[in-house]
């Protein structure tokens, strides 16, 4: 399944319509947390983990989307304003975060700034 339209809403919503109708709204800061790239989930290298750190500054950039491209028939590249740009998020991903959203216990996200 593909989107059909893609929104930002209020620069805290990421609003997707896909083929069939249905909806799926994530919010920003959640999205960037989840973002799929090993700089921010770490990767795997011939048994070898890395797990970065958790960022020590936050800033307001963090969170705010600059582009969002499509990649293929398959994700989005989405460019935050501090220049982040590296996570691929497919549709499966997506919907994935959309599923785990209702259950993350860090949902309830307070202002940082």
């Amino acid at each position: 399944m593909s989107p059909k339209k893609i929104n930002v809403i209020k620069n805290k919503i990421l609003k997707i319509q896909w083929e069939d109708e249905s909806i799926t709204e994530l919010e920003l800061k959640y999205l960037r947390d989840e973002c799929p790239c090993a700089t921010c989930k770490g990767e795997t290298v011939l048994l070898k983990t890395y797990r970065p750190p958790k960022p020590s500054i936050i800033t307001l950039e963090m969170y705010e989307i600059k582009n969002i491209e499509v990649v293929g028939d398959y994700a989005i590249q989405i460019t935050w304003k501090d220049g982040h740009n590296t996570g691929i998020y497919s549709w499966e991903y997506l919907k994935k975060l959309e599923n785990d959203q209702g259950d993350s216990k860090t949902q309830d996200y307070k202002p940082l700034i």
